[in-house]
């Protein structure tokens, strides 16, 4: 079956689905919600891995009747850190790119979680920051909350306090018990976890997050601003020279790239030469710029700031560079 089709202004290329491992420890109902979602007409991701700490665990039955690679590993009598690492080794053998925890019920070592950092993601069932850990429904109901909910997040090293991706909310019902209000929360989870993993896995594709991630980082330099030229967001120094742009899908040519300065014509073949995937000579911009992708889903955006704070200075007023230059002494 053919990759979902990331969409360039007229054009549509395809791309391979982001690779997903899923960790469970119980029934694998969200898992399932995932699995199924995955085979949707323009699912962005599919599913190579279900993973347990518990070999008994019903989720595994279904994956494996879903045609899903499983893998089994019962934490019990084993290090933390050996568990994980056993749980880790699986993961990548399946060539998986990120991992989704859904109801995994152990506690991940920082190691494990530092290896899959902006990579794994977790579903909570509260509107986080409410009610992190357990028991969850029934802290809403204590509190009088009118709505609770579930949350999709980022995984870190603190419980349940990493980036919140998306939310639902299911209202809290007079006489709810913490059952009654779990079994509603559940079907909110089963819509959002696989809404918002698709999504997540397509931010590195999407030109609007990409152009967002750009601005960020170009108008946090020196009295830095933004206008529109050519039909591209265009970044330069207030009443001075441009030091970059985004160029989308320009001319047809289907990439979302950064355009930035260099130092001229050997710099810029050299770039093209030792990776010609990444690095391209931007139509009608000349020797001293460099077409620079962001849409092959492996951006280094501290590379990126290194490209955008190098541009700004060659185009930067001498008082603002020595001010710079000050500064970084300090």
């Amino acid at each position: 079956m053919p990759g979902p089709r990331a969409k360039h202004g007229k054009r549509a290329i395809l791309r391979e689905k982001a690779r997903v491992a899923v960790l469970i420890s119980g029934s694998g109902t969200n898992m399932a919600a995932l699995l199924y979602a995955s085979r949707l007409p323009d699912a962005p991701y599919r599913i190579v891995l279900v993973a347990s700490n518990d070999p008994s665990a019903a989720g595994l039955a279904i994956a494996e009747a879903e045609g899903v690679p499983v893998f089994a590993q019962a934490h019990r009598g084993m290090e933390r850190a050996a568990h994980d690492a056993a749980m880790d080794a699986a993961i990548r053998a399946s060539g998986a790119e990120y991992v989704a925890l859904a109801g995994y019920m152990r506690v991940i070592g920082p190691a494990f979680v530092s290896a899959w950092a902006g990579r794994m993601l977790n579903i909570h069932p509260s509107l986080l920051p409410k009610y992190r850990g357990l028991a969850t429904h029934q802290a809403a109901i204590d509190a009088g909350d009118r709505v609770a909910g579930c949350s999709v997040h980022l995984v870190t090293d603190e419980l349940d306090a990493g980036e919140v991706l998306g939310q639902a909310q299911v209202a809290v019902l007079p006489g709810d018990t913490a059952g009654t209000l779990a079994d509603r929360v559940r079907i909110a989870e089963h819509q959002l976890y696989p809404r918002v993993l698709a999504d997540y896995v397509s931010r590195p594709f999407d030109a609007d997050w990409l152009v967002a991630q750009v601005r960020e980082r170009a108008l946090a330099l020196p009295q830095a601003e933004e206008t529109v030229s050519h039909g591209m967001p265009c970044f330069g120094i207030v009443k001075g020279k441009k030091f970059g742009w985004v160029s989308l899908d320009h001319h047809g040519d289907g990439r979302t790239a950064l355009l930035a300065r260099i130092s001229g014509l050997d710099e810029q073949a050299h770039l093209i030469e030792s990776d010609p995937m990444r690095y391209y000579r931007p139509p009608y911009f000349g020797d001293e710029w460099i077409g620079i992708r962001l849409d092959l889903g492996d951006t280094d955006w501290e590379a990126i700031d290194g490209w955008l704070q190098r541009s700004w200075r060659s185009v930067a007023p001498k008082r603002l560079t020595t001010l710079i230059d000050a500064a970084d002494q300090f």
